[in-house]
């Protein structure tokens, strides 16, 4: 393999990628908006819910109730009358809106067990499940409060000392941010490569490659390194400058520790995306298997679930898989400061899979080219 035609390769493939704008903004937005979304957005937890109430009792105790509704798990409540809580929630205004009934207060009093509706737009799915119970403690501790006359903090027998370890303030957004960039390695190395393969054999470019004195192996490389770096450079920028700078997230890991394992993953990654190249013959078929091969790589890898809760002929099936172990690698540097003696095992497995397959997109891709001749 001579080196300097894997350079000039690689160059041809970087100016390519230049004049696709598409291709450029889509790497803009992966590793600079898409981190920041992913970041301030928490789609898993209940955040600034929209709350309605009806105040038909007018009582210091509803009011009470009222006033226990505040950020960030809610905004302030919206006092509304009985005949806008049905339009409201038709319109989704409202994720929630509860109607306190007529001599409330009196009959709390009383001992009489009076009911408070609560309804609840299902449609936000998370928000629903996850706010109905809090919205149920909320009213239970202030109207028990209000009963006593005084707000029971419960001793208990053993007092349980919770030390959150690798993120003590539970800052979603540390952990929103470091996964989308994870993500966004393999999405990135995949579609890059695969749709550099697949251009030139749209633009006709390919045959003209096989008339020059380049092998095969000089044509997969050179595409290999150029898309490599391009991902690789843009990692260490948005790990730097947007996760480090822009959102203050905290980096406990050596980042060149991180990076040498990003390297493996995009090497294993962009030799996977040079395979589905192979296979398809247009883009739009490219975009559809990579639909069947990259959401069940990023669902099953350990990115959004713990592969510990998945069915164990899962786990095994997905250590196939370069992603997995460059998730793990991932967590391990950058939430929990791990070195290298703790995860050469991942460095190992993903030069294992990206040495199986480069040599399988190669046979595949030789086979391509001699069709195509």
């Amino acid at each position: 393999m001579n080196a300097a035609n894997v350079f000039n390769l690689g160059i041809k493939e970087l100016r390519s990628l230049a004049r696709d704008h598409a291709m450029v903004i889509l790497i803009i937005y992966a590793f600079s908006i898409a981190i920041y979304v992913a970041a301030s957005s928490m789609p898993d937890t209940l955040s600034r819910a929209a709350v309605a109430i009806v105040d038909e009792d007018h009582s210091p105790l509803s009011e009470r109730i009222t006033d226990a509704f505040y950020p960030p798990y809610f905004v302030p409540p919206k006092l509304i009358n009985a005949n806008e809580m049905d339009r409201r929630m038709d319109a989704g205004l409202d994720t929630f809106a509860i109607d306190i009934p007529p001599d409330f207060q009196a009959d709390v009093l009383a001992g009489r067990q009076p009911a408070i509706q609560l309804n609840v737009d299902a449609t936000r799915m998370t928000q629903a499940f996850t706010g109905a119970g809090y919205i149920q403690e909320i009213v239970n501790d202030e109207v028990t409060t209000f009963v006593q006359r005084y707000r029971d903090n419960g001793d208990l027998p053993v007092s349980l000392v919770a030390r959150a370890r690798f993120n003590p303030e539970l800052n979603k957004s540390w952990f929103g941010s470091i996964m989308e960039i994870i993500n966004n390695v393999t999405l990135l190395s995949i579609v890059l490569t695969g749709a550099a393969l697949i251009r030139e054999r749209e633009h006709g470019t390919i045959e003209h490659l096989l008339v020059m004195p380049v092998t095969p192996m000089e044509i997969m490389t050179s595409k290999i390194w150029a898309m490599g770096s391009i991902v690789l450079v843009a990692t260490a920028f948005a790990l730097v400058f947007v996760v480090q700078g822009l959102l203050a997230v905290p980096i406990q890991g050596s980042v060149p520790l991180f990076l040498a394992g990003a390297a493996l993953e995009i090497f294993a990654s962009t030799a996977l995306g040079i395979m589905l190249g192979t296979i398809a013959r247009s883009m739009p078929q490219f975009g559809l298997l990579l639909i069947l091969v990259l959401l069940p790589m990023e669902m099953l890898s350990g990115a959004m679930t713990p592969r510990e809760s998945m069915p164990e002929i899962v786990q095994t099936i997905m250590l196939a898989a370069p992603n997995t172990h460059f998730v793990i690698l991932a967590q391990a540097v950058l939430f929990r400061g791990a070195g290298i003696d703790v995860v050469w095992p991942q460095l190992l497995w993903l030069a294992g899979i990206g040495t199986v397959l480069f040599v399988i997109s190669l046979s595949q891709f030789r086979k391509s080219i001699a069709t195509m001749g």
